[in-house]
């Protein structure tokens, strides 16, 4: 056999799986399908794989995965998570968005650039270890400082060097995750021309220093929310005009200071933001008018369930968001406030909170529910990101998750969806694959950092706390 023959073979065969697509139109199926040496799904179907003639290459050959039976499904894909907060879970139990952010930008005020990769690297293997092969992140910002929703003014520490972003663009390609990085503009904080040369910058690095098959993109970091001026919407508009990229702004996501915060959707409609690539972050509580709006521009929403019921944040209308047909991704926002970063509880949480608020039990279906988190969140980061992610088809990345129904036993399978959904959990995700790649088994990373990245993440986290106690009302336990 020659090398090219070899190199023309499949690299993976995937065998006796319930294979849960996600792709419209195509039903799930017992069958298999073959992964390429590049990380792409190169055939599938149903049944066993076919046999070639003798002396051909045979779609069974190469290292093969019996599934056992078991549930094979595509990569969740977290459209809104800022995973830097992986040292921070359990923080301000009691606390609304407001108090809550501000110990955690009181925490991280006293973190460097070494703090913030380890950090982050330990964060993207915690997703990739639950099931979340792709993401997009917020990637904490240069500037120091902490917010008062009282006077709607920010208090500034310091700012950063710009090593601070590039050693999280790091931190996500080291870990192996596909990622979209967006980049806070703080032009509020420093000469306007500075600002938007920081980020060029930072646009660039991510595309210069990420291989191509993880790389999702750059996006704007939307901040209007906490910004004092109109000014900070033009300006956001404008990197999205140079860079031609997207923005997901917090927006909405809390009842406090909520007539502050409606004032501001003005400023993004007059600057133009409302656009196919601009996404709401939580969007909870708009009014009827902000609503139309936004779904008649093309702009879409990131719904964090467990995020917004851990905050109490409040439950947003996603049936009417889907009646004006605005785009919906789901995110696992902070590993800080969903403590858990659980796909499957997030689809749960989802699915109870809308049911309780609508008094329906159809409101959202499994099949919908699951959706949303995989191919959905993909569309809603952009059309780019969705011919790649989302979704197990030929063509795109074999990115996927055998999940075990029977490891513990979760009884008979009546409805493969429902099954899927509502009585899967971690505890039933065996293995995670990345481009056909293992990174995660029995709940355990691959990677070979793993072991460092926890040990780094407990004794500087302890480091950084108490860097910053002097402005911190939170002491770590142990």
């Amino acid at each position: 056999m020659t090398d090219s023959t070899r190199a023309s073979g499949p690299a993976l065969t995937v065998t006796n799986a319930v294979v849960i697509p996600m792709a419209d139109g195509v039903d799930w199926f017992r069958g298999w399908f073959t992964v390429g040496h590049d990380g792409l799904i190169t055939a599938m179907g149903e049944g066993e794989p076919p046999r070639a003639a003798e002396g051909e290459w045979a779609i069974g050959t190469g290292e093969v995965l019996d599934a056992g039976g078991a549930f094979v499904a595509p990569g969740f894909v977290s459209a809104h998570s800022h995973i830097f907060t992986s040292g921070l879970r359990g923080m301000t139990p009691g606390d609304s968005l407001y108090g809550w952010v501000g110990e955690q930008s009181t925490f991280i005020s006293g973190a460097d650039e070494d703090d913030v990769y380890w950090f982050t690297l330990h964060g993207c293997l915690d997703f990739l270890g639950n099931g979340v092969t792709s993401a997009y992140n917020f990637t904490d910002s240069r500037v120091v400082g902490k917010y008062d929703a009282a006077t709607d003014q920010r208090e500034i520490y310091a700012i950063r060097p710009e090593e601070y972003l590039f050693k999280q663009v790091d931190a996500a390609r080291d870990a192996g995750i596909r990622m979209m990085n967006a980049i806070r503009l703080d032009s509020e904080f420093q000469p306007a021309e500075e600002a938007f040369e920081v980020f060029a910058r930072a646009v660039a690095y991510v595309t210069d220093t990420v291989p191509a098959a993880l790389n999702l993109g750059a996006s704007v970091f939307g901040a209007v929310q906490w910004s004092a001026s109109a000014q900070a919407a033009r300006d956001e508009v404008a990197a999205m005009d140079a860079h031609g990229i997207g923005n997901q702004a917090h927006f909405l996501e809390t009842s406090e200071a909520l007539d502050q915060q409606r004032e501001k959707f003005q400023w993004y409609e007059e600057a133009g933001a409302l656009r196919p690539g601009f996404l709401f972050g939580h969007f909870v509580h708009p009014d009827a008018y902000m609503s139309r709006v936004a779904a008649s521009s093309g702009a879409g929403m990131v719904w964090q369930p467990a995020s917004n019921g851990r905050l109490g944040s409040g439950v947003p209308d996603i049936p009417r968001y889907r009646e004006l047909g605005m785009p919906v991704g789901i995110g696992l926002d902070d590993q800080s406030c969903t403590d858990i970063s659980d796909p499957f509880q997030n689809l749960r949480i989802g699915m109870y909170t809308q049911r309780a608020v609508n008094q329906d039990a159809s409101i959202i279906m499994p099949r919908e529910m699951l959706r949303m988190h995989t191919l959905g969140s993909a569309e809603a980061l952009g059309p780019q990101v969705a011919a790649r992610v989302g979704s197990l088809e030929v063509g795109k990345a074999a990115d996927f998750l055998v999940v075990d129904p029977t490891v513990p036993d979760t009884g008979p399978v009546w409805d493969v969806y429902a099954h899927y959904a509502f009585a899967m959990g971690l505890r039933n995700l065996k293995k995670v694959f990345v481009g056909g790649r293992l990174v995660s088994e029995n709940g355990v990373s691959t990677h070979p950092l793993a072991g460092q990245a926890s040990a780094e993440l407990h004794s500087r986290v302890r480091e950084v706390a108490r860097r910053a106690a002097s402005r911190s009302t939170e002491r770590l336990a142990w």
